[in-house]
């Protein structure tokens, strides 16, 4: 498969344990995903413009998040125009942003972020409950394999 989200190059930092079988890398967790992420896991205020082909669209916290809890590090956040954070992961010295693709052709700046925190994000019900889909959506994908 080919990739194109920010810091595939690089993503070779592996899982901190085997909770999810299959997922052994950032790629990995990619390709798990590109199966799973749908509109029910997007935003709602960007729900209405999700569409397979942009399917990173709204999905970038739960992912984050989720990439957290697999291969530790810290969730950063850029700023948007619209005020909303987009999160993104670092782990050691590798920078990798799996829903980037949504931005298109935009650079986004991964430098000087502030640190993002589930516990601000998962404030909002709506959004935990997307991340815990999400998580257990994964969890069966490998349970499948």
């Amino acid at each position: 498969m080919g990739y194109s989200f920010y810091g595939w190059e690089q993503a070779d930092i592996t899982a901190s344990d085997g909770m999810y079988k299959g997922i052994g890398t950032p790629r990995d967790l990619y390709d798990a995903l590109s199966g799973i992420w749908c509109a029910d896991t997007c935003a709602p205020r960007m729900r209405a413009q999700w569409t397979r082909e942009n399917q990173t669209l709204g999905q970038c916290s739960i992912t984050a998040f989720l990439a957290q809890d697999i291969f530790g590090g810290k969730v950063y956040g850029i700023l948007r125009p619209d005020g909303n954070y987009h999160c993104y992961n670092v782990v050691g010295d590798c920078v990798f942003d799996l829903t980037s693709e949504q931005f298109g052709d935009e650079i986004l700046d991964y430098t000087k972020n502030p640190e993002q925190f589930r516990e601000v994000h998962f404030a909002r019900e709506e959004k935990r409950l997307r991340y815990e889909y999400l998580k257990e959506k994964l969890r069966s994908c490998g349970e499948g394999a």
